[in-house]
């Protein structure tokens, strides 16, 4: 329903624009380093052709699937199930997020002390790791920080919990989820445009989902809140797929600039201001026929229409296009072409949702960014 109070209204949209830019922002300037890092649990997850053609079919299943279910079953025990299962994934992701920013507060004689979880199968030559997880006192802390959010989360299902695991879940995407080359960039966007068109205005599956589904897959911000102050319950939202889709191809776009050694970041801010405009646009028609608005209709052709148009003003289109992401993490492996017939993904970014918590020496959390 429509607030009666435009000022209600204007600052949850605006808070809601600005959560948003947040996890890109960052995210995309982490991504850089994390491309760098030699360490083997942030090593990014590469998306390839091949499994950004996948995507949108999986993101549909998986979709369909959940408002079957909400249809079926009682939403009670499934909300208790997803809680439980994003309470263990926000955590992770939430210190995951802190850390590098926690590293200020600690005093010079912290005592830091190092840890390895170290988990094998077989013996001698035939040994494997399974699990292999680095960490010190430091991510301990960070991990008890974020298990405070948790249970606030879990016990209140506070919507400023909810947001900083929404914040959390996108920064770690944008940050972890590396496209290989802009035409992955523009397959993937162009096939999730299409799902998100159809599932929002073809049927009410979406909006009945987003709604019954109470995890931390959404920002909201409450329209009521200069009334009714932090109880307040009337919200705007905004879901994370609106987020860390368009987000991992602005991180590639920060990326391609600085491989162009011109120390400028022409491409990253053009498109982080075609979010911008996207975003804007979307609010602005959402508030005009006060419908529910797939966002990345209006997301897609911005962000990548900007960029394309600053390329071709720039004779860039070709560098563009054979930028190629993953042949700076692994330079020693030959440069895949436009459209790969070998998925050259450690593992194809379909498999890796379903397998979020089996790889936990990566620390590969991501948000189900179907929604």
């Amino acid at each position: 329903p429509p607030a009666r109070h435009p000022e209600g209204m204007a600052l949850a949209y605006g808070s809601l624009v600005l959560m948003a830019l947040l996890p890109i922002f960052f995210g995309a300037l982490r991504s850089v380093s994390c491309a760098k890092s030699k360490n083997s649990s942030e090593m990014p997850e590469t998306i390839t052709s091949r499994d950004a053609a996948r995507f949108p079919i999986v993101a549909s299943c998986t979709l369909l699937g959940l408002y079957l279910f909400f249809k079926i079953f009682s939403q009670e025990y499934i909300n208790l199930l997803l809680s439980m299962y994003f309470f263990v994934l926000g955590i992770l992701a939430l210190s995951h997020t802190i850390s590098p920013m926690m590293n200020r507060f600690f005093p010079a004689n912290f005592p830091n002390k190092q840890y390895q979880l170290l988990f094998t199968q077989g013996s001698g030559e035939s040994k494997e790791e399974i699990v292999n997880y680095e960490f010190d006192t430091k991510d301990l802390v960070c991990l008890a920080l974020s298990s405070v959010v948790g249970v606030w989360y879990l016990l209140r299902k506070h919507w400023i919990a909810n947001n900083l695991f929404g914040l959390a879940f996108s920064l770690n995407g944008v940050e972890l989820l590396h496209l290989n080359n802009v035409s992955t960039g523009c397959i993937l966007l162009g096939g999730l445009f299409i799902y998100d068109v159809f599932w929002v205005f073809g049927t009410n599956v979406m909006v009945t989902v987003a709604k019954s589904f109470e995890a931390p897959i959404k920002l909201v911000f409450p329209q009521d809140l200069l009334e009714k102050g932090l109880d307040a319950d009337n919200f705007a939202m905004l879901g994370l797929g609106d987020i860390v889709i368009p987000g991992i191809f602005i991180a590639l776009l920060l990326r391609f600039d600085i491989s162009l050694k011109k120390n400028t970041h022409t491409y990253f801010y053009t498109s982080f201001v075609a979010y911008i405009f996207g975003l804007g646009l979307t609010i602005f028609i959402m508030h005009i026929f006060k419908h529910a608005q797939p966002a990345l209709l209006y997301l897609v052709p911005a962000c990548i229409g900007f960029p394309l148009l600053v390329a071709l003003a720039k004779g860039e289109v070709t560098e563009m296009f054979s930028y190629e992401s993953s042949a700076e993490i692994l330079p020693h492996t030959p440069r895949l072409t436009h459209f790969p017939t070998v998925s050259g993904s450690p593992a194809s970014l379909a498999d890796s949702m379903q397998q979020k918590l089996s790889c936990p020496r990566r620390r590969r959390q991501q948000s189900p960014s179907a929604m």
